[in-house]
């Protein structure tokens, strides 16, 4: 098995992508929005961090995320929002997947993809880059016809602050500065 790399820079800021096991789309009901808050806010709690940037579509997530200054355990603040989504959650959720042997012999089940992608933010063009890919990804996925549409997106607190305007992204494909790896 390949050793997964991870950058380990306190305080950094990251773009990360978590998608749900076999894509089951469950991460948009009122039982999978709940569990996801709370896991956030429980975590949170111990694990401090910012959440700049918020996307949730039925099978996956996108987020931009702030680390205190001297931590960098980004893999620590996941492993704990999934399990407490798991455990408190699952099954509430009623998925009807089976589980692998490979899932069965490590105890895992079967809501989340066992690992999740990140990219270290490197400066603000990068950040404002993925801030864009994150608010416009429901459009991409023709969940919607413009952002602003999408009811589980942190762009209406963009919009509120004035860092988007009202239209932002309604008449048509968004620029990215660089392509950004689509889950």
């Amino acid at each position: 098995m390949p050793n997964y790399r991870r950058p380990h820079i306190p305080g950094g800021t990251y773009f990360i992508t978590q998608v749900t096991y076999q894509r089951q789309p469950w991460l948009c009901s009122d039982t999978g929005r709940t569990a996801l808050r709370a896991a956030l806010e429980h975590v949170r709690h111990n694990y401090p961090f910012s959440i700049d940037a918020f996307v949730l579509l039925p099978d996956h997530f996108h987020c931009l995320w702030t680390l205190p200054e001297g931590d960098s355990n980004l893999s620590m603040r996941m492993l704990l929002i999934k399990r407490f989504v798991t455990k408190y959650y699952g099954h509430q959720l009623g998925l009807d997947v089976g589980i692998s042997r490979s899932r069965e012999k490590r105890k895992e089940q079967n809501l989340w993809q066992r690992r999740f992608w990140e990219h270290l933010i490197r400066d603000e063009a990068d950040f404002a880059n993925h801030c864009d890919y994150i608010h416009y990804n429901p459009v991409g996925h023709q969940l919607c016809e413009s952002p602003q549409q999408w009811a589980f997106s942190s762009i209406h607190g963009f919009i509120q602050q004035n860092i988007y305007p009202l239209d932002w992204g309604g008449g048509g494909a968004v620029q990215l500065l660089s392509d950004i790896w689509d889950i």
